[in-house]
């Protein structure tokens, strides 16, 4: 059996214990991560909802197209899994994929993943009977024209059966690249600037938030 702390509840828990579990569980974390996308992506084959591709069709048009396009890689990524979280939260898939990819993406590319699901409502919710302009509550951000450029070029015109996208082993390398880079967030909770535990953490001067506390 694998090397294991001794006790069943963390108050008991000891700064070497903490060290152990955090170097096992980041380890863990980023050798699943991009299986697990992969893995949301492929689950979305298929049904096409009424479209003319289906959602993980969509996806890779929406990848290939930015990569084409000479976006940065992380913002390929993002296009790649901007829509993954609608198999588990479909309501709220733009949220569920931000937080999923924030660790390794800028603050502008989580923000127009958050927020491409009203942005893109701009080609359709009046049609429905709704506000076509909602994303005008954002208007003020940095991030506004990003988010409305990410729908315009990499979104709502990504439907299309004949289009040559690329395939999921093509997107892997560049995939485990970004999410190999050092999580950009830090834990919840403060630390003194002197690194946090063991001295290396985020670019902020904490720790990742990766010892499994939820």
């Amino acid at each position: 059996m694998a090397e294991q702390v001794v006790w069943t509840a963390m108050v008991d828990g000891t700064r070497e214990d903490y060290e152990f579990l955090s170097g096992i569980y980041e380890e863990h974390a980023r050798e699943g991560l991009a299986d697990s996308l992969f893995d949301l992506l492929t689950r979305m084959e298929g049904p096409t909802l009424g479209y003319r591709v289906d959602r993980a069709e969509h996806s890779r048009q929406s990848a290939t197209r930015a990569l084409r396009n000479g976006e940065p890689e992380e913002l390929v990524v993002a296009a790649l899994f901007h829509d993954v979280g609608d198999v588990i939260a479909p309501h709220n898939h733009s949220a569920v994929a931000a937080e999923i990819l924030a660790p390794y993406l800028s603050e502008e590319t989580t923000w127009v993943i958050r927020h491409h699901g009203v942005f893109q409502g701009y080609y359709y919710f009046h049609h429905l009977g709704g506000d076509r302009e909602a994303r005008d509550r954002y208007r003020e951000s940095p991030f506004f024209e990003r988010c409305a450029w990410f729908c315009q070029e990499y979104d709502q015109n990504c439907f299309d059966p004949g289009y040559d996208s690329l395939t999921d082993a093509d997107f892997r390398p560049l995939v485990e690249a970004v999410l190999s880079q050092p999580s950009r967030l830090g834990a919840e909770w403060d630390l003194e600037s002197s690194g946090g535990v063991g001295g290396a953490g985020s670019a902020d001067g904490n720790p990742v938030g990766n010892v499994w506390l939820r």
